[in-house]
């Protein structure tokens, strides 16, 4: 007596498919039949001959659970999450109060939020400018003991609760996460250029959109990340580029790779698809993000840097805000709104309709990108990323023909803004399984109560091959 069986499901086999049934007990994959007459279930799940692939991952996201839950909170965004296909995401340290830097932290967010998830997770470590000046360094080696998957700093300002490093004190802060083994992942901006040419252009009256793209320039993110670069080969540090937004970007990566050092990236859908001149002309501060939109340029040298490995996988920066008060409040403009938007539910069918049914990415470089490589690099394969015997039974079931539009209102995030409102996408996620339980349908909805999700730690330490 098997728990599941997931009919009619076609797994990718490199960049082919094939038709088969799986087998699935205690949540976990127990195999694969060509047929299932005499084999008995609790369960039958039909994936109606639709892809199948190891449950897709987001590594980078921001619930702002616990401290700010008027703009998400863990059960709208892991529901959110589920629509879009993903089983697993990992939450970041900083935007929670208070922001998670050591175990009574940590500890803390993980009893407010655990009740709430639909989907799996893990959690992000941090370490800050503050915590290399008041000598808590040692919170590090305890916060990766616990499970973390590793450790972020930011080079500019994000939230009053997670101050910024200066360049000193970042290379302090690898240094000590090296000696973890875990890596280290920089949001990747010059703070004193990005401060210098904000100020100049608020000086000068520019109030227009695209002027938050075009003060927090290019060479802002190039020079951080050679900075980045330089500190990962002295220490030895496994440096990881979060939110990367460049084709330079991508460049560097890929020449620091060919050095032999331990130098990863990743991207996010919006930075594939949107232009700053478009976008910020026609969203302004809905469509204002941190590092901010590019060119056209470099949409098309990030699929290149996916393509070639440069870039090793996606992940969406989710990072929603209150519309009243914090994106459009009586006032505010482009230089006082904040910088973030939601895509945990768009991330999945973006790739899947911009990138493999356009023939930008073939299936087996879609798999790594959205499921493989993320779990290889933060310690979670095979258990996740994989659909392997023995594996965690996490599935995203795509109907690649389904042809629709994304609708910023028809979300389950609380944020009902997207500057990628209206694109038409291919493929469209019809199921998302985590552990055996189907917990989005898209008939259905969200069809498991909150608190299904489990807290998911690292297990070892991995490289992507």
């Amino acid at each position: 007596m098997y728990q599941v069986i997931v009919k009619n499901a076609r797994i990718p086999q490199g960049d082919e498919t094939v038709l088969t049934n799986i087998l699935i007990k205690d949540e976990r994959i127990a195999g694969f039949v060509d047929g299932i007459d005499g084999i008995e279930a609790e369960e039958i799940i039909d994936a109606e001959g639709h892809l199948t692939l190891p449950g897709c991952i987001d590594s980078h996201t921001h619930f702002m659970d616990p401290g700010f839950t008027h703009r998400e909170n863990f059960l709208t965004g892991t529901s959110s999450a589920a629509a879009g296909g993903l089983t697993t995401i990992v939450d970041m340290p900083c935007c929670s109060v208070p922001s998670v830097r050591s175990i009574p932290e940590l500890e803390n967010k993980l009893e407010k939020i655990k009740d709430k998830a639909i989907i799996d997770y893990g959690f992000w470590g941090g370490v800050t400018g503050e915590d290399v000046r008041e000598g808590w360094l040692h919170n590090v080696k305890e916060q990766a003991d616990y499970g973390v998957i590793g450790f972020k700093v930011y080079m500019t300002p994000s939230v009053p609760t997670y101050p910024r490093v200066t360049d000193p004190e970042m290379y302090e802060a690898f240094r000590t996460v090296a000696e973890t083994g875990l890596p280290i992942g920089i949001h990747a901006e010059n703070f004193a250029m990005c401060d210098y040419f904000v100020k100049k252009f608020q000086k000068e009256g520019r109030m227009e959109g695209p002027a938050w793209a075009e003060a927090r320039m290019e060479l802002a993110e190039k020079v951080a990340i050679q900075l980045g670069i330089s500190f990962a080969e002295d220490t030895g540090a496994r440096l990881h580029i979060v939110h990367m937004s460049t084709g330079i970007g991508a460049k560097l990566v890929k020449e620091a790779k060919l050095k032999g050092l331990d130098v990863t990236s990743e991207t996010c859908p919006h930075y594939l698809t949107l232009n700053y001149e478009e976008a910020m002309s026609e969203y302004g501060a809905f469509a204002k993000i941190a590092p901010p939109l590019r060119t056209k340029r470099d949409n098309k040298e990030l699929w290149e840097g996916l393509r070639d490995g440069s870039v090793d996988f996606i992940a969406t920066d989710h990072a929603p805000y209150h519309i009243e008060d914090e994106k459009a409040k009586k006032g505010m403009n482009i230089w006082t709104a904040f910088p973030g938007i939601p895509g945990v539910e768009t991330m999945v069918p973006i790739i899947v309709s911009e990138g493999y049914n356009k023939g930008r990415i073939s299936l087996s470089k879609m798999v790594e990108i959205l499921s493989t490589n993320a779990a290889i690099h933060y310690g979670l394969y095979p258990k996740k990323g994989s659909l392997n015997i023995g594996a965690d039974a996490d599935l995203t079931i795509i109907d690649l023909d389904k042809e629709w539009a994304i609708d910023q209102e028809k979300t389950y995030s609380m944020a009902k803004y997207n500057p990628l409102h209206g694109l038409k996408l291919k493929g469209k996620v019809a199921k998302t399984v985590v552990r055996g339980k189907v917990v989005f349908d898209e008939k259905e909805g969200i069809t498991v109560k909150e608190g299904y999700g489990q807290f998911v730690k690292r297990t070892e330490y991995t490289k992507i091959r």
